[in-house]
Formats: structure tokens, sequence, C-alpha cells
């Protein structure tokens, strides 16, 4: 039986909501931005530090693409990006991304390799993250989740800015729902812009503008997310018989090779906070 969790770790943040995570729009197809000419827009007045075209905020559902947000942000992101791919000494784009959310620190850390192994590139700060310790379970639980994902889309025209869609819920969330018996496991986990969620991973507007442009140039399908209860090389996640299904101590074991793998020297002695 599933008891109630306790309520610890990350900060559950409501003002500023203009609706839960499932009211961004769903993602737009990938299309490579190879493949496409976007033609520059009238000049206006840009963001800070952005391209000198500056594409306003859609007023129509689905009327921005990737491509236009590459357009905008994709050389300015490549320009901030570039020098910790250079100090790691891989290049841009990678070939694969890894990205680790530790939801008790707060932190999201960007891993990426070409041919080799990873290397450590960056982190953000979380701005926002909602829920408890533990592994959501259904929809309305305010979880976000825990568990090793994909990217399965992205979306240019979310209401918090741009969006990234994880596969939640994935093979191993959907086969444990039915081993317990819930119906709705929840959908629509995103990783996206402002400071404000339920049940997402809110970056705020800069960050989620350099993971979208590098998403976009590596492909969705090759970055994966790991997102952990906290940082397994720290101490070991320990799944609490308490309040956590069974499987969570598989998942957690699961979870902790998934990362450790990434560091087998141990815990990073320098980070780009």
């Amino acid at each position: 039986m599933i008891k109630s969790p306790p309520k610890i770790v990350v900060s559950l943040v409501f003002t500023g909501l203009l609706g839960a995570c499932s009211g961004h729009h769903h993602p737009a197809p990938f299309t490579s931005p190879l493949t496409h000419t976007v033609k520059p827009q009238a000049q206006t007045q840009a963001p800070a530090g952005r391209n000198m075209y500056y594409i306003p905020p859609s007023t129509l559902p689905g009327e921005r693409t990737v491509e236009d947000v590459l357009h905008v942000y994709g050389d300015y992101a490549t320009r901030k990006l570039s020098p910790y791919f250079a100090k790691a000494q891989v290049s841009y784009p990678p070939r694969e991304v890894t990205l680790i959310a530790l939801k008790q620190e707060m932190k999201l850390e960007l891993w990426a390799r070409d041919s080799g192994e990873f290397r450590f590139i960056r982190d953000y700060r979380i701005k926002a993250a909602s829920g408890v310790s533990g592994p959501k379970l259904r929809q309305g639980d305010m979880q976000v989740p825990e568990g090793i994902y994909r990217i399965e889309g992205l979306n240019p025209n979310s209401h918090y800015h741009l969006a990234m869609k994880i596969n939640y819920p994935n093979a191993f969330d959907l086969f444990n729902a039915e081993m317990d018996g819930r119906a709705d496991p929840g959908s629509d986990i995103f990783i996206h812009g402002r400071a404000a969620s339920i049940g997402c991973l809110a970056m705020g507007d800069e960050a989620i503008e350099e993971l979208f442009v590098l998403t976009a140039h590596v492909g969705p399908g090759n970055v994966k997310v790991v997102i952990a209860p906290h940082d397994p090389r720290v101490y070991p996640l320990v799944a609490n018989a308490e309040y956590l299904p069974e499987w969570t101590f598989g998942l957690y074991s699961l979870i902790s090779r998934e990362i450790k793998a990434l560091s087998p020297g141990g815990k990073l002695a320098e980070t780009g906070l």
C-alpha cells in the first residue's frame, strides 16, 4: 500500500502560473534546421544580446516554428554554450547529450560527448519545481517525475516561453502503473522557461533558450534526461518504504547507476553556476 509522502525536498511554486504544465500547446514535430531557411523578420526592438531579427510572441497557437526559434536565439545560445564545450574538449554540437536533474539540489547538469566518454559541460539552477521526493504516480499529484527519459518533442509556442517535452510516462512508468492498479499516471511533463511550474522543471528563459537550441541541433532523440530525488554521488538514494511503492528501490538503483557512470571519479570539483 502506498502511503502519503511527507512534504519535503523541493519547493512548490504557484505564484505567476498561467496554468498547469498540461496547459502547453502540443510540441511541434521536430524538423532539422539544416533543411529550411527562415526569412528575416522585420527589425523591431530585440531582446538584449539576441539576434537583431526579433520575432514577437505568437498570438495564435502553433504560429511559431522550431526554425523561427533557431533564427532568433540560435547564434546567441551557441555563442554562450561554445566556451563550455571548448573547455570540456567536446565539439559543438555534440553527438549525444545527457541532462541530470537533481530535485533536492534544484540543479540541472549538462553532459555531452562526441565518440568518447561523456564530459561535464555546465549546470543550471532550476528556478521552480513542485512536489516531494519520490516518483510521479498519478495525474494531479504535482510531482516532478523520477526516472530515465528522452526528449520527445520541442514546443516553440509554450506558455512558458519555450519547452521540451519528456516521454513521461515511459514503458517503466506504464508497467508499474498497471501493476499498482493506477489508471491515470499523468502526462505532459516539460522542461521549460519562466520560474513557475506544477510538475515540470522551470529553468528560466535564458537557460531554456540554450537547452532548446542545443536539443534542436543535436536532435531530441539524442538527448537523455535523468531525474533523481537528490545527487546519489553525495549520499545514496534510499526508497522509504513508509510512503513509496516497492518498485522505487529498483528505480533508484537504475538512476544511481546512470548518474555515477557519467562521473566515475566522484563529485565534480567545479560547476557552471
